[in-house]
């Protein structure tokens, strides 16, 4: 049952649940919080999810918000961003943003930078995943990342469904694959 207003109930409500309680075999489960994904036809649309997450470890809720797709001077896992206290942000040590495409394309160890730094991204979100340790977990461009062979969407799939969060796994991209989709429990579309 989900109590959506602020009554008081008397104890009379209190005792009720409690002797039931005694009369059944109650179990309790751990709370996994949702899968939220937040699609869009371009990149870059994502920064109402960026504002939310700061408005939320300045309540005092544990954010991990993790860009795989935009880089800087001194980032990655090592070098994160600490912000109100409670939020961790983490952009890849040498991303995709920070080089033109067809840079990429022409310079092997380059192209092999980029996906180590994701995958070594990806490595560490996996161990948040299943911590239990944040409150609310962003994967900002993921399916980017899956979309250019980077991350294998089955290995997020399995770590999804082994996750423990209380709170929100933020999925943001564009392309998102059905098998995802079937999983989320909100699918919100920005448009411009």
């Amino acid at each position: 049952m989900v109590i959506s207003s602020s009554h008081i109930y008397s104890k009379s409500n209190i005792d009720f649940v409690n002797n039931t309680a005694e009369k059944i075999n109650v179990k309790r489960f751990a709370h996994n919080g949702q899968i939220q994904i937040y699609q869009s036809s371009y990149r870059g649309s994502y920064p109402s999810i960026i504002r939310d997450s700061l408005r939320n470890a300045a309540l005092g809720r544990k954010v991990l918000l993790i860009q795989f797709m935009k880089g800087g001077v001194k980032q990655g896992v090592d070098n994160a961003v600490r912000l109100c206290g409670n939020l961790t942000w983490i952009r890849s040590s040498n991303s995709f943003d920070q080089y033109n495409s067809e840079e990429i394309e022409n310079n092997k160890n380059l192209r092999k930078s980029i996906h180590e730094s994701t995958l070594e991204l990806w490595n560490f979100c996996k161990k948040e995943l299943v911590s239990g340790e944040n409150d609310q977990i962003i994967l900002d461009e993921i399916f980017l990342a899956i979309d250019m062979k980077i991350i294998d969407k089955d290995d997020l799939i399995s770590t999804l469904e082994k996750r423990f969060i209380t709170g929100d796994v933020i999925l943001t991209g564009t392309d998102i694959p059905k098998d995802l989709l079937l999983m989320a429990n909100q699918i919100t579309e920005l448009r411009s």
